[in-house]
């Protein structure tokens, strides 16, 4: 065990720490871990995976992503927003690698672990300087919504992007992802951040774009 437990811990059966050490025994038949003192190490004590890293396994097999970027206005050289008016952001596509949920399961070293991984929240950096952070893939824009604001993600622009580097904002959506795992008796959670994808937009004063 990692820490060891504290002295006079039942664990230790009568036992001082020092003296050998405690062991979390795993049986594979009930799935139950119990602690076992020791005056020696097993063989092959801790050599084995520990089903973290098994979990980590079954996670690296997810070939999980970061959204699709939707945005409106669109990335697009043909599309030019409006300073003041809403902008929307959404996870275009969305699957199961991209937004979740997804199970993979892992097997080594004799045990064998199942993780879930689920889309916790997207950071928006929207380029100019705020970020959003949004709990839902978002919602797509479509043209009978108008000038109405996102229901669950979006920003308002208060300058436009001129001076920027080719006219236009830089919007990184980063995805943040959370695991939960079980198996060999166990269970455990896991969050996974990182994941980004980019998209740069043009935002306009609005008597410019009338000239």
């Amino acid at each position: 065990m990692d820490p060891q437990p504290e002295a006079g811990d039942a664990a230790w059966q009568g036992h001082e720490p020092g003296d050998g050490a405690v062991y979390l025994c795993y049986q594979p038949q009930t799935g139950i871990i119990v602690p076992l003192w020791l005056a020696n190490p097993p063989d092959q004590a801790g050599q084995g995976p520990t089903p973290r890293v098994v979990a980590e396994q079954a996670i690296a097999s997810m070939d999980l992503k970061a959204v699709r970027i939707g945005i409106a206005p669109k990335a697009d050289e043909d599309s030019i927003g409006i300073v003041g008016m809403p902008v929307w952001m959404w996870a275009k596509e969305p699957d199961a690698e991209t937004v979740g949920p997804v199970t993979a399961t892992a097997s080594a070293g004799g045990i064998t672990v199942t993780a879930t991984a689920s889309l916790l929240k997207v950071t928006w950096s929207m380029g100019d300087g705020t970020e959003v952070v949004c709990s839902t893939p978002g919602t797509r824009y479509r043209p009978e919504f108008g000038m109405q604001a996102s229901p669950d993600c979006g920003h308002t622009y208060q300058q436009s992007s001129a001076g920027q580097e080719g006219d236009k904002f830089t919007v990184t959506a980063t995805s943040s992802w959370v695991v939960t795992w079980s198996g060999a008796g166990q269970t455990g959670t896991i969050r996974l951040n990182g994941l980004t994808r980019m998209a740069r937009i043009a935002v306009g004063e609005a008597q410019v774009l009338v000239q």
